[in-house]
C-alpha cells in the first residue's frame, strides 16, 4: 500500500480562483511546500484533462509530489504514476486497484463514518471526510458533519482521514485534535489573494505538534 505523507491536500476547482489561471496558482502552492493535488475539474473532457494533468506533473517534477485524478481511472492510467480519487458512488476501490495496480494512490471521498469503514475494507489508501464545517461548495452534501463523526472515524479505523469542508488555518488544530491525519482544502488556497502565503500558513498549521 502506498504511503501517505501529505497532511495537506489541495482539491482543485478553477471556478474558485477569482478568474485567475489555475496552473500558475498551483506553481505557487507547490513552491510553498504543497505535496498532493487532486485534479477535480469534472467538466473537462479527457483530452483537456490529460493536458492539464501533464502541466501539473511538470510543476511537481523534482518536488516528490502526488497527483490524483478525480474519478477518471482512464485518465490516470495514461499518466505514469498518477493516482485516483473516487467518490463514494464511483467504481469500487477493489476494481480500481486491479486497474491501476498496487503502487498508485487511491483516495475516497466519504460523507459518513460507515463510508470511511467501507473504504478501509476495500483497500483505499486514505479518505477525505466531510463537510466538517459549513462551506458553499459542499452544501449539496447536506448539513456539515461537525467534529464528532471525525472523532468516531479516527477512533474506529486505521485509515488516514483528511478533514474537508470549511477548513481554515484557525480550524486545523481542532480537526487534528479530533484525529484527522490532515486536511483537504479548495478555496482556502485557490481563493486566496496570496496563494503561496496561504499554503505556507496551512502547512505550518498541520505541522504543529499536538
Amino acid at each position: 500500500m502506498p504511503h501517505i505523507d501529505f497532511p495537506l491536500y489541495l482539491v482543485t476547482d478553477r471556478t474558485q480562483t477569482g478568474g485567475r489561471p489555475m496552473v500558475p496558482l498551483l506553481r505557487q502552492a507547490i513552491s510553498a511546500g504543497l505535496r498532493a493535488i487532486q485534479l477535480r475539474e469534472k467538466d473537462l473532457d479527457a483530452a483537456v484533462l490529460i493536458d492539464l494533468a501533464h502541466d501539473v506533473l511538470n510543476l511537481q517534477r523534482g518536488a516528490t509530489g502526488q497527483l490524483l485524478i478525480n474519478d477518471r481511472v482512464d485518465v490516470a492510467m495514461t499518466l505514469g504514476n498518477a493516482g485516483v480519487h473516487l467518490r463514494s458512488d464511483s467504481l469500487p476501490v477493489s476494481v480500481t486497484r486491479k486497474l491501476i495496480g498496487p503502487d498508485r494512490l487511491i483516495g475516497v471521498s466519504a460523507h459518513t463514518v460507515d463510508e470511511v469503514g467501507r473504504a478501509e475494507a476495500e483497500g483505499a489508501d486514505f479518505v477525505v471526510l466531510g463537510p466538517i464545517y459549513d462551506t458553499p461548495s459542499k452544501r449539496q452534501f447536506g448539513a456539515p458533519l461537525g467534529i464528532r463523526p471525525l472523532e468516531e472515524a479516527a477512533t474506529r479505523y486505521r485509515l488516514p482521514v483528511l478533514a474537508i469542508g470549511g477548513i481554515t488555518v484557525s480550524r486545523v488544530r481542532e480537526v487534528r485534535r479530533a484525529g484527522a491525519f490532515g486536511v483537504a482544502v479548495v478555496s482556502s488556497i485557490l481563493g486566496s489573494a496570496d496563494v503561496e502565503a496561504a499554503t505556507c500558513a496551512l502547512m505550518d498549521a498541520v505541522s504543529v505538534p499536538l
